[in-house]
């Protein structure tokens, strides 16, 4: 029996079955649907007989962290390729919180209060753009672009909410009876023999918050199964696993990413938006922060913003900066008077193809956003992540017919094949550079994309990508224009002894307004929380969030974890400096991995942060 690398050697139970997945979202829902289908002949017999249950078809398991399947955090624009291939005759009003998409509009906004950090070369097109605001579409602080780039266009796509589309999904599948999906039950590590993946071990219960076993202690059961399908996300514990023993392809990386701070609203009854309109933003409230606002039917709109890692602010927040969004005029004016119906945050890999890991290996296949499908010019990733499932659901069904084992080989031909030739990958293609730019500024990474999209790939801006960590500059040198290191320390030191983050004192510092809070729309971060979102976390699991080396964090000058938590869950530490953890309040969204401004000292270029798997997190189906 494969043992962990966490844990002592125990006595484990364990299952075996055909194939197993780990996490249900849109990238399963393609792959599980596409199996499903497929699993039984239009005879009722089935395709492949159960290597673990003879007589039967194979026997298909997905294991859910979350403790629904409606557990996801975004509203989407799609142009639903992929999804309307697996559902012909899919509708919009079949799916809550779903709309055709009817408008589009991509608007650079405008500081209205001169707080953000703007470069020259901005403040000069402010200008520009001020004096001649009469002869262009400019209308409250805010500039209409005059036409969408055709890679941005999402012209006869779909709005929908991830959560109630993964609910739709799962509904069906689960009434068919051919899978079964178990949500509320988190997967710990894979399980090896050699380098075959031979299936997964679940989260050991009865446990403190290091682990250690108490009364009730239950060991997780090892899953044992032919194939592994990996579809757990940019920051699942499977999947990282995988990366650290296998490593990434050459050349490929993990160096982008973005938090996304959201919210799903009640329009005013003023509200004239009709529903399928889409909006984007650019340019505040600070530069390198993007925005968007879709309308679904009866008032109601999903909203939020992309906090990127390119974005070099060493007290960067998120729902600071989303509450500053909402209130910038051209959009306040719209939202103003509405009420919040809930809030979530998720972590987006946003390396694209050059974010892609080994694909398949023996016994294992990777799909979805922790496959590298998210296409970063066009900013989608549902329909790509949905598209890499039925994918490897076509190829898995290949083999099941032929016969043939899951091995490397015989998975790349049947799956990966499969993507190389299909839009997916030449859409990816087309977008693999289109954002260096960025690592050079916002300007530069701006004309980057539009070179890429408007070119197909051919022309780019040169640009190198770093670790988030590697580029983040200390807060006196962020902030040396404004506030003397004298003041900052100061604060902090008034910051730390309250338990309280540094983003607040110091943005208001540098002149942006404080936040007036209406009990409605504008409510304070935990009580967003608390209004829709339903932090869950059950007891008897392990903290998800561990500090490796707590002596690497005094050596921290930063804490952008505490900054950059979407829940408030990591929080300074009035005793020491290493932060404290309560997933009490943790939202699972991974922001504080990738934020982590401490390197470990074993060359491997992780930091000191380690986000396993763990169980609970926001419990929203409609965000």
């Amino acid at each position: 029996m494969a043992t962990s690398t966490e844990t002592p050697a125990i006595d484990r139970q364990s299952m075996d079955i055909d194939i197993v997945c780990v996490g249900f979202g849109p990238a399963a829902g393609g792959f599980l649907t596409t199996l499903s289908r497929g699993l039984t002949s239009d005879d009722g017999t089935p395709i492949a007989e159960s290597k673990s249950m003879p007589g039967m078809p194979p026997q298909v398991i997905c294991y859910e962290r979350a403790d629904d399947i409606g557990f996801g955090v975004s509203g989407v624009v799609t142009r639903a390729r992929g999804i309307r291939a697996t559902f012909p005759n899919m509708a919009a009003e079949d799916i809550p919180l779903s709309a055709a998409v009817k408008e589009e509009r991509v608007l650079y906004l405008q500081d209205p209060h001169g707080a953000s950090r703007r470069s020259l070369g901005l403040r000069i097109a402010d200008a520009v753009i001020r004096g001649l605001r009469w002869m262009l579409p400019y209308r409250d602080h805010a500039l209409r672009l005059p036409f969408i780039p055709g890679f941005l266009k999402k012209h006869d796509g779909m709005l929908l909410s991830i959560g109630q589309f993964n609910q739709w999904v799962g509904s069906q599948l689960m009434g068919e009876g051919r899978v079964q999906i178990w949500p509320g039950t988190p997967v710990a590590e894979p399980l090896f023999e050699g380098d075959r993946v031979a299936g997964v071990r679940l989260v050991d219960q009865g446990v403190d918050k290091q682990g250690r076993p108490e009364t009730g202690f239950m060991p997780g059961m090892d899953i044992r199964a032919d194939l592994t399908v990996v579809a757990d996300g940019p920051v699942g514990a499977i999947g990282q696993q995988i990366d650290e023993r296998m490593g990434l392809p050459e050349g490929h990386h993990h160096h982008e990413w973005a938090v996304g701070a959201k919210v799903v609203v009640d329009l005013p009854e003023s509200c004239e938006l009709e529903p399928g309109t889409v909006i984007h933003t650019f340019g505040y409230p600070e530069p390198e922060i993007f925005g968007f606002l879709y309308v679904y039917r009866e008032r109601v709109a999903s909203l939020g913003i992309f906090v990127p890692s390119w974005f070099d602010s060493p007290v960067r927040t998120s729902y600071r900066y989303l509450q500053h969004w909402m209130q910038h005029p051209y959009l306040w004016r719209h939202l103003k008077g509405g009420t919040m119906r809930s809030f979530g945050a998720k972590t987006l890999q946003e390396s694209g193809r050059r974010g892609e890991p080994h694909l398949v290996g023996d016994g294992f296949a990777r799909i979805g956003e922790g496959s590298g499908s998210t296409n970063v010019l066009s900013g989608s990733g549902i329909d790509e992540a949905w598209m890499t499932g039925a994918q490897l659901g076509e190829g898995v069904l290949d083999l099941l017919r032929e016969g043939k084992p899951f091995t490397r080989e015989n998975l790349e031909k049947a799956y990966v094949e499969r993507r190389r030739s299909s839009w997916v990958e030449k859409e990816a293609r087309v977008a693999e550079r289109s954002r260096d730019g960025f690592g050079r500024g916002v300007i530069l990474g701006m004309i980057g994309m539009g070179l890429a999209g408007l070119t197909r790939g051919r022309l780019w801006m040169p640009g190198k990508h770093v670790p988030p960590h590697r580029r983040i500059r200390s807060t006196e040198k962020y902030y040396r224009r404004k506030i003397s290191p004298e003041e900052i320390e100061r604060i902090r030191e008034e910051c730390k002894a309250k338990g309280e983050s540094l983003h607040d004192a110091l943005m208001e510092r540098c002149g942006w307004p404080k936040i007036e809070h209406d009990g409605q729309l504008l409510v304070t971060h935990q009580d967003a929380l608390l209004i829709g979102g339903k932090v869950q976390a059950p007891p008897g699991y392990p903290d998800h969030v561990v500090f490796l080396y707590p002596n690497l964090c005094e050596t921290c000058g930063t804490k952008i974890c505490v900054e950059i938590c979407s829940g408030e869950a990591i929080t300074n530490n009035p005793e020491g400096e290493t932060p404290l953890f309560d997933r009490e309040k943790c939202v699972h969204c991974g922001a504080c991995l990738w934020n982590c401004a401490v390197e470990l000292e074993d060359g491997s270029g992780r930091t000191n942060i380690r986000f396993r798997a763990g169980a609970g997190g926001l419990h929203s189906a409609e965000n």
